[in-house]
């Protein structure tokens, strides 16, 4: 009463009797507890494995290839998944053997059998409307896996995108509240030359900006897709006019500027784009990692350290030592993007480790990209929320480090010569004496002049020499 019997290649098999999918992921959830990740844990990919078929259902029909009724409800089925129904089916992990046949065939049977209900049938009734004859009508695992997995990650882009805009438009703002409170900035951890809190901030949210542009061009090349090449990218049991047709369905549904690949055998086989896109991903995390441990560092104390900024508390520091608040927002982005940067690694593996006309490592290629974005986008979110937005100025310990720092001695080497400035820095650190206490001692310079040159508007940008 509560299976029903499917059969397959290797034989017969139960299936719960209310499982939408059959037996093929019924399968595949018995071969590969890997993750504990399922497909529904992306929806964007559920989306984009229902609008590939989606697509191939109306380009089928077009082309005679399959009756009106049957494309009709794989295509309402399809919609309906779109729309968030049956996302739990979608049950496969993620990473699995098979180049991502199981997540394939996950979504022609659940597909096949959400139509069967529409058309009036009950699941597995599949002498009606096969999850291969019909939903897989025209398609191969590798052409259609790929292609939903590039739309996925399409859609998962644009959220991340606004997230990072969002960071963004926090750290402007920060950068134009603090853009008059003078500290020293630092090269090596050493004193190098004074600046504004605010271009540090400003900085920040500059190297962030640069990222929007290569997501956004990474995403352009996974919108070039091998679909309508089946098994290996020679089209084989496909109509000549299939790939065109199926392609442009699948730009009107999507809504993305899908194009169909110039060469399609090469097209199935290479990961490059996904290659590439990764590599982005981790060129963001490294960015928001040296902002993390930079904040760290400007936060540090906040009596012993550089105390120079105040991170807002978000929780007790220790189990032993009262009173004690740690840095744990930008602690948690540091991991985020170790993780990233691991992740990155391993789609280089996969991607390198394909053979021949196809890369069967693709399905860890799919699972690290994804969940590389949602792991970004969860991290942005919180260090954007819960730590930058609170962030406020120590303005008189940044002054006093200016304060006491040689490095101001850098803006007068135009004036008094690099000989004359390394002696008075020499022994401003030996003796404990301000630099600009020595400069007028020795008359190296006269007070009016000195002042000038020192002044905030002079060393924070290229200015006149005398």
């Amino acid at each position: 009463m509560n299976e029903r019997i499917e059969h397959d290649l290797l034989g017969d098999k139960a299936v719960p009797a209310d499982a939408w999918y059959g037996i093929q992921t019924q399968r595949a959830l018995e071969n590969f507890s890997i993750t504990g990740v399922p497909i529904s844990h992306f929806p964007e990919l559920v989306q984009g494995l229902a609008m590939v078929k989606a697509a191939a259902a109306s380009a089928n029909q077009e082309l005679g290839l399959i009756g009106r009724k049957e494309a009709k409800a794989i295509i309402e089925a399809c919609k309906d998944i779109c729309a968030g129904e049956l996302h739990d089916q979608f049950v496969v992990d993620l990473i699995q053997g098979g180049a991502g046949t199981s997540t394939n065939m996950n979504a022609n049977e659940v597909i096949a059998n959400k139509a069967l209900s529409l058309m009036g049938y009950k699941k597995g009734c599949y002498q009606v409307l096969h999850p291969n004859n019909h939903v897989n009508c025209s398609q191969s695992t590798n052409d259609a896996y790929p292609t939903a997995a590039r739309l996925a990650i399409v859609f998962a882009a644009e959220p991340l995108i606004e997230q990072v805009s969002t960071l963004i438009k926090s750290l402007h703002g920060k950068a134009e509240e603090f853009s008059g409170v003078m500290k020293m900035g630092r090269t090596q951890l050493q004193d190098a030359v004074p600046m504004t809190l605010g271009q540090e901030f400003q900085a920040f949210a500059v190297t962030l900006e640069e990222d929007i542009s290569r997501i956004e061009e990474a995403a352009s090349l996974l919108c070039e897709v091998n679909l309508g090449g089946t098994a290996i990218g020679t089209g084989i049991n496909t109509h000549p006019r299939y790939a065109m047709t199926a392609v442009k369905h699948l730009a009107k549904i999507s809504g993305q500027p899908v194009k169909l690949a110039a060469h399609l055998v090469e097209a199935t086989s290479d990961m490059g784009a996904f290659v590439q896109f990764s590599g982005v991903l981790k060129r963001m995390a490294v960015k928001l990692s040296k902002i993390s441990n930079d904040l760290r560092l400007l936060s540090s104390g906040p009596r012993t350290g550089f105390g120079e900024i105040n991170l807002p508390a978000m929780q007790p520091g220790s189990s032993i030592m009262p009173g004690k608040v740690n840095p744990v927002i930008p602690e948690a982005v540091n991991q985020t993007a170790f993780q990233v940067i691991g992740n990155d690694m391993a789609v280089t593996m996969a991607a390198e480790s394909g053979q021949l006309q196809l890369n069967a490592m693709e399905p860890l290629i799919i699972y690290n990209l994804l969940n590389s974005m949602k792991m970004l986008g969860s991290a942005i979110g919180m260090l954007d929320q819960r730590c930058i937005r609170g962030i406020t100025a120590n303005q008189e310990q940044c002054e006093s480090h200016l304060a006491r720092s040689i490095g101001v001695v850098t803006a007068l080497v135009p004036h008094i010569g690099y000989h004359n400035a390394t002696r008075v820095a020499a022994t401003a650190l030996t003796t404990g004496q301000g630099v600009t206490e020595l400069v007028l001692a020795e008359n190296l310079m006269d007070q009016q002049k000195l002042a000038r040159v020192l002044a905030p508007e002079s060393m924070l940008s290229p200015g006149a020499l005398n």
